[in-house]
């Protein structure tokens, strides 16, 4: 397999090898949208391992991991390598409205969807008018 080799694209991976002093957890790219009474929250994790990825729900914090193990082979000679591995973090403070007990989450084809019901008593509602003065009970 012939690769074109790119001066500056070597450069910029050596450099940013270097200067990302970031050793903890990455963050994953995410999208996150209201549809009707649910919030939606997308994430990539492309390459997990749908058993490594846990979901807490702790008060109002959302929090999300996983854990992408490389795989290689010892002895190898590698030609590129600009896949991490790791382990990737995202928290979310859900605010007030959440229906914490249906939070649910599915992963397919390295997309994480975490669906997010609004409670019941957070949904808009009408208030009923009556007609008539209201009556008020004086006592002597």
């Amino acid at each position: 397999m012939a690769m074109n080799f790119d001066p500056f694209r070597e450069l910029d991976r050596v450099a940013s090898a270097l200067l990302d002093s970031r050793q903890g957890p990455q963050l994953m790219p995410m999208d996150l949208y209201r549809d009707g009474d649910t919030y939606v929250l997308s994430a990539d994790l492309p390459g997990i391992d749908p058993g490594s990825v846990d979901i807490d729900v702790d008060g109002q914090l959302l929090t999300l991991r996983a854990e992408r193990t490389m795989r290689g082979a010892e002895g190898v000679k590698w030609l590129a390598q600009e896949r991490r591995g790791g382990s990737f973090l995202r928290q979310l403070s859900l605010g007030q409205g959440i229906d914490t007990e249906r939070i649910a989450a599915t992963y397919e084809n390295g997309v994480l969807t975490v669906t997010i019901p609004v409670s019941e008593r957070a949904k808009p509602r009408k208030v009923q008018v009556s007609a008539g003065a209201p009556q008020h009970a004086v006592e002597a």
